[in-house]
């Protein structure tokens, strides 16, 4: 090949000429790697010393020469010389995390782009890009630089993980998250109260940096469905127990499913910060374009959606309680961090140990018996978000929690919550606890307390009659014994004379041999779509899955599910819906009436072993159901059947909202089912439009229609018409009355004549 003249410092020729020919062009590389290469040298020998080589260097540096030299030349032929520029990676790699400081931000942001320009052609691989960006993100204070190592980090996992699962940069890049936070472990907790507060925040900057973000990029891939496994839970696992209460707070939020961002630097919009009439005013007052237009309606549409999801509340996040380790050493470390740094920890961060203590204990049926003497201190009706306090008692208890260890707490309920000193509110959310905490243990109530408790049932309160009403009702289905007679109802008593007896503590229930609902199933199968393919057909199987499969990528919007994971089975059986065999034996004995249904539910459905039952199966199954309790009730099947299908639709509604299946939500409560009914809330702002919005619907504008419907031409009423129709006192201070005052006799006159003048014409 003739080679032609050649200018070295044209670099966007040189770079033409060797991706064209590599090896005929080596020795002008060569020279530009040599010249980078003593530069970068100079600069290692005295890097923080302000000397005359440092000026230099860095003068030389900021030009857009030597950018220009190793971003278009050096990067982009870097793979067409890989035994001269095998250690080039490293280079970059070691220059931006030992002389982070000392560089200007536009040489970070250029080295960053050189590092991804590499490993998008192939010169170095995924984790060695992501050992280089995972140190930067505690040590940045650049919003827009951290934004694009965030958006990096992201993108290159999820492409690995595109097709098939990367298990070995998972592993690796795992690995590396475990022990940015595995190192901070070591510290002294500093806590959140108080003047401890402005200590953990410097604390944090420091030591908690890169645990911070190692736990926030884990919760990132989780949500997004890049990582579903139990590494990754174990990860944000370790991050609760962090000296540092930022790292807490932000793991706590993963495992009880809230989409809090703790993390004070982060660039995203946060909906509950935003001032969206500040917004409103300067958009009015600015010029109007149309992407400001677009921009303002992203926005509050952001800010609609963070105020909808926090008036739901949090959704514990199921896949993540599952794939806990060794749950109860976990929940004895979060009792003993609440019990050790008691004084050092808020009220709120001490209240989020407990929901989560409370649902791992309730989740995997757990014994911490320590934490319901811990808990003692803090029931009193006077406590500041006493609600999420009883919540997080009620829901840790289960049925193989000692009752011993549970009588003290429902005492001290009944002392500090019913009585007549406090209000009924109070007296409510009392009596809901204890109905709450009996419907999973029941013997940890007491006779004579029970008797007080349901005296209640007459109060004028609703709240208050609602409450112990349903206090009553639970115990005529547990134990009816615990109560008198005459209190027990029709079927209880019944039940009794039979030699029905409650369940014994520890009792563990036998195997369920069909699952309720699936007789049902199977007459409807065979009634739409034949005896065939209601015995299994492997089409109609297929076609079921539709829209239940989720992708391991979800979209970057917020989701509770994560995608189907296959877990071991725990003893219980998940799929069931709620509602245990003997309870089913109890409401077929209170439903006589309607024999079909009755027959229908004691017959062995033999489908199980014929098909294997879909998602959309078991949501027809629900459905089914509840159709059949409706023409239950509809047939006068009495008390009883109304409460199965309100049961039933409670459970079909909990499901939705959690995304879990029916007996999974079953187990976990809301500060709502502490609280019971009260009054109508006060709307929001959003729901207060929509009902002016609603009220405006059918009518016309808003505005004066006088002289508009009797006029032929329609216009508007006169100032002088007006005026003629003015209060007296509206118009005494006008100059037009203090001028009549003043008029001459000749005015006088000529206005009389005037008016009588104009009278004559409008008479003929």
């Amino acid at each position: 090949m003739v080679r032609g003249l050649l200018r070295t410092s044209n670099h966007p020729q040189l770079q033409n000429l060797i991706k064209r020919d590599p090896v005929s062009y080596k020795e002008e590389f060569l020279q530009q790697w040599n010249h980078y290469n003593s530069t970068r040298q100079i600069f290692q020998i005295n890097p923080d010393e302000q000397g005359s080589h440092f000026r230099e260097l860095v003068t030389f540096i900021s030009q857009a020469r030597i950018r220009s030299c190793m971003r278009i030349q050096l990067i982009k032929v870097a793979q067409f010389y890989p035994a001269e520029t095998s250690e080039f990676p490293s280079h970059l790699s070691s220059l931006l995390l030992e002389s982070y400081g000392s560089l200007s931000p536009d040489i970070r942001h250029s080295l960053l782009q050189n590092l991804v320009m590499l490993r998008n052609k192939g010169v170095i691989t995924s984790f060695d890009l992501l050992k280089t960006l995972f140190p930067l993100l505690p040590r940045t204070t650049s919003s827009s630089l951290r934004a694009i190592i965030r958006k990096t980090i992201f993108t290159d996992i999820k492409t690995a993980n595109q097709r098939t699962k990367n298990h070995k940069l998972n592993r690796a890049v795992q690995a590396m998250l475990f022990g940015m936070v595995e190192r901070g472990m070591s510290g002294t907790v500093e806590g959140d109260k108080g003047k401890l507060r402005s200590t953990g925040a410097a604390v944090s900057s420091n030591s908690g940096g890169e645990a911070m973000w190692a736990v926030v990029l884990t919760k990132e891939l989780w949500k997004k469905g890049i990582w579903n496994d139990a590494k990754s839970v174990a990860i944000v696992a370790l991050g609760c127990f962090h000296p540092i209460a930022k790292v807490q707070t932000a793991s706590l939020h993963f495992f009880l499913g809230s989409d809090e961002e703790t993390e004070d630097n982060d660039e995203e919009s946060d909906g509950n910060t935003i001032d969206v009439k500040s917004l409103e005013h300067k958009r009015d007052i600015k010029k109007k374009t149309r992407s400001g237009d677009k921009k303002m309606r992203k926005i509050l549409k952001m800010a609609s959606k963070k105020r909808k999801d926090k008036s739901r509340g949090k959704t514990p996040n199921f896949p993540a309680l599952q794939l806990l380790h060794d749950p109860q050493s976990f929940g004895e470390k979060l009792y003993d961090l609440l019990q050790k740094y008691d004084a050092r920890f808020s009220l709120d961060h001490k209240i989020l140990v407990m929901q989560l203590l409370a649902r791992v204990t309730a989740y995997h049926r757990l014994t911490v018996l320590g934490f319901y003497t811990y808990i003692l201190r803090y029931l009193t009706h006077h406590q500041l978000r006493v609600p999420a306090i009883l919540t997080a008692l009620a829901q840790s208890v289960h049925a193989l929690t000692p009752p011993d260890a549970l009588t003290p707490a429902v005492r001290k309920l009944a002392h500090e919550f019913v009585h007549p000193g406090v209000g009924p509110e109070v007296v409510a959310a009392g009596l809901n606890a204890m109905r709450e905490i009996c419907r999973r243990q029941p013997w940890a109530m007491e006779d004579d307390l029970l008797g007080d408790l349901i005296a209640y049932r007459k109060s004028r309160d609703k709240g208050v009659m609602v409450a112990a009403r349903g206090l009553l009702q639970l115990f005529r289905e547990v134990n009816p014994g615990m109560l008198k007679r005459r209190e027990r109802g029709k079927t209880a008593s019944m039940g009794m004379s039979q030699g029905n007896q409650p369940a014994p503590f520890g009792y563990v229930e036998k195997p369920a041999e069909d699952i309720e609902g699936l007789v049902l199933l199977e007459d409807h199968l065979r009634s739409n779509h034949g005896e065939g393919e209601a015995a299994g057909d492997e089409e109609y199987d297929e076609n079921a899955w539709d829209g239940w499969q989720i992708e391991s990528e979800s979209s970057d919007s917020s989701s509770d599910s994560v995608g189907w994971i296959d877990v071991e089975s725990d003893g219980e059986d998940h799929l069931s819906i709620s509602d245990s065999g003997d309870e089913d034996e109890k409401h077929r004995e209170e439903l006589p009436r309607n024999e079909g249904f009755a027959n229908e539910a004691k017959r062995t459905s033999t489908l199980a072993t014929t098909k294997i039952l879909t998602p959309a199966d078991f949501a027809l199954i629900n459905d089914l159901r509840i159709r059949a309790a409706t023409k239950a009730v509809e047939g006068s099947g009495g008390p009883a059947a109304k409460r199965k299908l309100a049961s039933l639709e409670a459970a079909k509604k909990a499901a939705s909202t959690f995304g879990a299946d029916d007996a999974t939500a079953a187990m976990f409560i809301s500060e709502s089912d502490i609280l019971g009914p009260r009054k109508k809330a006060k709307a929001d702002y959003d729901e207060r439009v929509a009902s002016i919005a609603r009220g405006r619907e059918g009518r016309e504008k808003f505005g004066s229609l006088k002289g508009k419907r009797t006029k032929e031409t329609p216009s508007s009423s006169t100032n002088r018409e007006k005026a003629r129709n003015k209060p007296i006192m509206m118009i005494m201070g006008s100059k037009g009355v203090r001028g009549k005052k003043k008029q001459s006799l000749r005015e006088k006159q000529r206005r009389l004549r005037a008016h009588i003048e104009r009278s004559r014409k409008a008479h003929h």
